[in-house]
């Protein structure tokens, strides 16, 4: 019995390791994104890293990554920046393979 109580105790402690690590990879992912989204839309300094917070709140709107896409989408669509569907979406999945690999280089 005491078995599959340890086997399930090692399970229960992975998936919240492993969500934990999932959501900081994603804050860090959305932050990244949040700052090549201002430089595309012309903001630098303090002004790029309050951009870069928005897109970070953002991811908390709704479950999914859609929120974020959809602030981008909206956002450069507002300030005339031409970049595709697939160039976000790809961006999006290039920075958060990055973040993973920094929060597993970090931990």
């Amino acid at each position: 019995m005491n078995t599959f109580q340890d086997r399930r105790d090692t399970q229960e402690k992975k998936f919240a390791q492993d969500e934990e690590l999932r959501f900081k990879a994603t804050a860090r992912r959305n932050k990244m994104l949040g700052l090549w989204a201002a430089e595309k839309l012309g903001l630098a300094g303090a002004d790029a890293e309050a951009y870069a917070k928005e897109v970070v709140v953002a991811d908390f709107e709704g479950p999914g990554e859609d929120d974020v896409f959809q602030k981008i989408r909206k956002d450069f669509d507002a300030k005339g920046v031409h970049q595709s569907d697939h160039q976000i979406r790809r961006t999006m999945h290039e920075l958060m393979e990055k973040a993973e690999e920094i929060i597993k280089t970090a931990g």
